[in-house]
C-alpha cells in the first residue's frame, strides 16, 4: 500500500473501516449486530462508562494544572516507542500491533499503571452501532479535558473524520500545540503502522477534543 499523504486525500484517512468483505470474520460481524458500545470500559450490557475513581478526582477542577517542564516527556518516549507497531484491531501490544485507541491504552499502562477497566471486544463499525459519541464520553471519563489552546506534548487529541460524525480517532502530540506550525502527532490507523506525522491543516479541522494523562 502507498504511503498515506495528506496532500493526495480530501480528509484524513478512516482510522478503523470495516475491512473488505472478504477478511471479515463471523466474530466481526456478530460483534456489529450485538454490541451497543464502545470498548470504553462499559459496565457488562449496559453501554455506560465506568470512570475511574482517581481520573474523577483529578476532574474536579473544570482546567487541569498545566504540566511541569518534563513531566510529560515520559509521554512521547513512551508514544514513540511504539513507533513501527503494525496497525492490528483490538490489540494493544507494543511492538506486534495496536489500533489507535489501542496506541493509547499502551502508553497508558506505561506511564500511568494498570488500565482503569477492562477493554471488551469491539467491531471496527462500534461507533456506527452505538450511535454515541462513546470515545469522547470515555476519554472524558478517564482524562483530563484540555482546551484546544493549551494542549502541548504528551496530551491525546480526539478527531472526527468528517464533520458532523462521532470521534472515532485518537493521536499522541508529541511536538508542538495544535497551533504550532510544527506540530507533529503519534498515532496509528488501519493499514498503516504506528507513525509520527506532522499535523497538517486537514487534521487540525478534525479536532474534536484534546485530553490529558492524569499524572500524579
Amino acid at each position: 500500500m502507498q504511503p498515506f499523504s495528506l496532500e493526495q486525500r480530501d480528509s484524513p484517512p478512516h482510522p478503523n473501516p470495516l475491512p473488505p468483505s472478504g477478511e471479515r470474520g463471523k466474530d466481526d460481524d456478530a460483534l456489529a449486530v450485538k454490541r451497543k458500545g464502545l470498548p470504553l470500559c462499559p459496565q457488562a450490557g449496559s453501554g455506560a462508562v465506568m470512570p475511574a475513581k482517581a481520573s474523577l478526582r483529578h476532574r474536579a477542577s473544570a482546567t487541569p494544572p498545566p504540566p511541569q517542564v518534563g513531566e510529560y516527556e515520559k509521554v512521547v518516549v513512551a508514544a514513540r516507542a511504539w513507533i513501527g507497531t503494525p496497525y492490528r484491531h483490538q490489540a494493544s501490544l507494543r511492538g506486534e500491533g495496536c489500533d489507535c485507541i489501542g496506541l493509547v491504552r499502551g502508553v497508558w499502562r506505561e506511564v500511568v499503571g494498570k488500565e482503569p477497566c477492562e477493554m471488551p471486544p469491539y467491531s471496527p463499525d462500534w461507533a456506527e452501532v452505538a450511535g454515541r459519541d462513546l470515545l469522547m464520553e470515555g476519554m472524558a471519563a478517564h482524562f483530563l479535558p484540555v482546551a484546544e489552546a493549551e494542549a502541548g506534548p504528551g496530551d491525546v487529541v480526539v478527531f472526527r473524520m468528517r464533520s458532523g460524525t462521532l470521534a472515532k480517532h485518537a493521536a499522541i502530540l508529541s511536538v508542538d500545540g495544535l497551533n504550532g506550525s510544527g506540530a507533529r502527532i503519534i498515532h496509528a490507523y488501519w493499514g498503516h503502522a504506528v507513525v509520527e506525522s506532522w499535523m497538517a491543516p486537514l487534521w487540525r479541522r478534525h479536532v474534536a477534543g484534546v485530553f490529558r494523562f492524569p499524572l500524579e
